[in-house]
């Protein structure tokens, strides 16, 4: 199975080669865990790569439900996720994006920020579409005090623990991307801003048992910046396309208010008029007034960050508009000078007609054509 089209050979494991053929060697490993699926003796360890692992069975109204919590043998479901993110990865940027950039001739500094962009795209619209799904189908949407009543929530449901492993794999594939994608160097620093603040919040709402506001910070987060990702994509295709950003400066501005509020409300005034706010490790229970506070503290500063780089976003864009609208001016004044009046010793010219400026003779004499 290969994804690349490979113009030229390396050398077995050289730099070259593992770039060109990390998606291939990573597909190996995927059929690999698989086959242990086939035998007995390997089957117990090929599920842990494959199945969320800690489930327990509860009854309830509903019958007997399967719940999870989290443990040490999720790192080997998050492993087995990343391949696949990479594969996936790899199938996008070989059979979509490369082929759009052929046809769009983008330089190299653009074609690296369009395929960020689409990777993202694809990532932030399957994403949204799935948190709102289990949003939906947890309640919720409708019951926004579900968010922080009964905590700690440590039994989670398959679907959402599912997607938290998901979403932790995806932004550790993210890391080694850097390395296969050949990012340049002056892109990294900002590529690794976002990683690792994506990593951040989704390891601490997933250990910190706060999955229920996790899932709807991530919604509103990776809506926003499908908005921003899109408007970028539609600007390389046709520079002309400025007002997509505007309608994304209003979702932006909105997103983060909508996520200081939530986080007020559900952390700093729902959690702390629950009861049992005692530090307790086995019980999964961490609502103390300092995690509180460090967790607000986290949010606020992420968010106050996020703000400051969009107003200074702004303001180079409102810049790079002022003078790119002088300079057109500039251009056109150019193309059309403005015709002055001719004078001379006597008095000077209208259409064609020499005026006294004296205004001691009414006549006016025609000028001859030369």
């Amino acid at each position: 199975m290969a994804f690349r089209r490979r113009n030229k050979s390396y050398a077995f494991f050289s730099q070259e080669f593992l770039i060109q053929n990390h998606a291939d060697i990573v597909f190996s490993l995927v059929i690999f865990i698989l086959i242990g699926l086939m035998f007995e003796a390997t089957a117990k360890t090929a599920i842990v790569f494959i199945q969320p692992q800690y489930n327990i069975s509860i009854l309830s109204t509903e019958g007997e439900v399967t719940l999870y919590h989290y443990g040490w043998k999720d790192c080997g479901t998050i492993l087995f996720y990343l391949f696949i993110t990479i594969i996936l990865h790899a199938v996008v940027q070989e059979y979509v994006l490369d082929k759009v950039n052929r046809r769009l001739h983008l330089s190299k500094s653009k074609n690296t920020k369009f395929n960020e962009s689409g990777q993202l795209c694809v990532f932030y619209l399957v994403s949204s579409i799935w948190s709102l799904y289990v949003l939906c189908t947890e309640g919720h949407l409708l019951h926004p005090s579900s968010l922080w009543e009964n905590y700690p929530h440590v039994h989670l449901r398959f679907q959402v623990k599912f997607f938290y492993l998901t979403q932790l794999a995806y932004w550790l594939h993210a890391i080694p991307e850097l390395y296969f994608q050949k990012v340049r160097k002056e892109e990294i620093p900002r590529q690794l801003q976002y990683i690792t603040l994506y990593l951040l919040h989704i390891m601490a709402a997933y250990l910190l048992n706060l999955t229920r506001v996790g899932l709807v910070l991530l919604f509103l987060q990776y809506v926003s910046e499908l908005g921003f990702h899109i408007s970028r994509l539609f600007y390389f295709t046709d520079e002309n396309h400025h007002k997509m950003f505007d309608l994304w400066a209003v979702g932006f501005v909105c997103t983060r208010m909508v996520t200081l509020t939530l986080m007020f409300l559900a952390v700093g005034f729902g959690l702390s008029r629950a009861e049992d706010q005692n530090l307790d490790w086995e019980a999964g229970n961490f609502n103390t007034v300092f995690i509180r506070m460090t967790v607000l503290f986290l949010v606020c500063f992420t968010q106050s960050w996020l703000l400051w780089k969009f107003i200074r976003f702004q303001l180079r864009r409102w810049r790079e508009f002022r003078l790119e609208q002088a300079a057109r001016k500039r251009a056109a004044a150019k193309q059309n000078p403005s015709r002055s009046l001719k004078r001379d010793s006597v008095g000077h010219h209208e259409n064609g007609l020499v005026k006294a400026e004296n205004g001691t003779s009414p006549r006016l004499k025609k000028i001859k054509a030369p």
